[in-house]
């Protein structure tokens, strides 16, 4: 605990003398999911992103429920210069959720659990103002879920029968979107 308390102050400190933006996904937020975050520098071509992702959905049509909330943080390489073109990013960060899988949906099963993800992001970043940017990006990597299988139609009890947590480990594409970015400093 000590040594993210240690991290987080030298995060703050550090952002308060460096390039620092703060992100909001256009794209997620137009079906009902906010994704913000913030971006600072902390290298010549180097910086740290960390970003927020809810659904507050109960159900997206009444059957499957959606809710999820996932917390990013990410070190970014710049090929040419922060904050310009392109760039790649590796992020590992926690899940929460109590959502209706995709291949459950044919189904009443639903998981709520909790989970990580470790992976990669590729995006561009387009200049339009000194202080206002475009940041297209995509991402993904491996997932690895620990959740408690339920049925989605007032059904008591699991549908899986794991003594605890059920696993579940996959590769998956889970972050995109365009964001528009605001240079605080």
């Amino acid at each position: 605990m000590k040594k993210f308390i240690i991290f987080l102050l030298l995060v703050v400190i550090n952002t308060s003398f460096a390039q620092t933006f703060i992100k909001f996904n256009g794209l997620t937020a137009l079906v009902g999911v906010p994704n913000i975050g913030i971006e600072t520098s902390i290298g010549d071509k180097t910086t740290f992103s960390f970003d927020v992702m809810a659904s507050f959905w109960k159900s997206f049509d009444g059957h499957h429920p959606m809710q999820f909330y996932t917390f990013t943080p990410e070190i970014r390489y710049h090929f040419k210069e922060k904050y310009k073109g392109w760039f790649v990013g590796a992020h590992t960060g926690p899940d929460i959720y109590n959502l209706q899988k995709w291949n459950y949906w044919n189904s009443n099963n639903y998981e709520h659990g909790f989970g990580y993800r470790i992976g990669a992001t590729v995006g561009y970043n387009y200049k339009i103002t000194e202080n206002i940017r475009l940041e297209a990006f995509v991402g993904g990597g491996w997932h690895q879920g620990f959740y408690k299988g339920y049925y989605n139609d007032g059904t008591p009890g699991r549908y899986e029968k794991a003594k605890n947590w059920n696993k579940s480990g996959e590769w998956l594409p889970y972050r995109g979107g365009l964001n528009i970015t605001y240079k605080l400093n």
